[in-house]
């Protein structure tokens, strides 16, 4: 059985500014501290098996995430590049509103990298991590950006459109798809929904 959690790192003051964060490299706030505690908690601590490998995304804020887990579960932090958040460009640091004001969305935005970019290079990721999953799950730690759309091109049908800071969700592939096997309502609760 192959089986992967998609987890969000914690919040940043950048994620409470309410701005693209893109390749900007803020820490964790203490708030998205204690959502990196909290994630590691429960997915080492819920009576399902924990994490046999833990990989993130390069940036500070999703390696601080991944770290407590690792711990957690005994393994290192891995690094991943196809996990990094979606360049903005110029635009790392600005709110998203004024941007899909002017161009109609953010893929429309000069110089920002193509959503079809990062879908491609987070579902490489996902499969190549899948392949070491099947003794065990592994976690990937990534970004809003990055987890919108990986979660939309491998369950669709899953009906979540993003995570909260420090969420995740456990997916996990029969055959040729990819089926949500915990959601999440809150970052603090993830209940077994199969």
């Amino acid at each position: 059985m192959t089986e992967i959690y998609l987890c969000r790192h914690g919040r940043t003051v950048l994620n409470a500014a309410g701005v693209l964060r893109g390749r900007l490299d803020p820490d964790l706030d203490e708030v998205g501290r204690a959502q990196a505690e909290a994630l590691a908690e429960r997915l080492t601590g819920r009576g399902i098996e924990q994490p046999i490998r833990v990989v993130s995304s390069p940036l500070r804020r999703a390696v601080q995430t991944a770290t407590p887990l690792a711990a957690a579960s005994g393994v290192e932090v891995e690094i991943d590049p196809r996990l990094i958040d979606r360049a903005y460009g110029r635009y790392d640091g600005t709110p998203p509103e004024p941007l899909i004001a002017e161009f109609g969305s953010l893929d429309a935005v000069p110089g920002v990298e193509p959503s079809d970019q990062v879908r491609a290079r987070a579902t490489d990721a996902v499969a190549a991590w899948a392949v070491r999953a099947l003794t065990g799950p592994v976690a990937l730690v990534s970004h809003d950006a990055v987890l919108r759309l990986l979660l939309n091109a491998l369950a669709p049908d899953a009906g979540i459109g993003q995570l909260e800071t420090g969420g995740a969700v456990l997916l996990r592939r029969q055959g040729n798809r990819w089926l949500l096997v915990d959601g999440h309502d809150d970052p603090a609760t993830m209940d077994r929904v199969s």
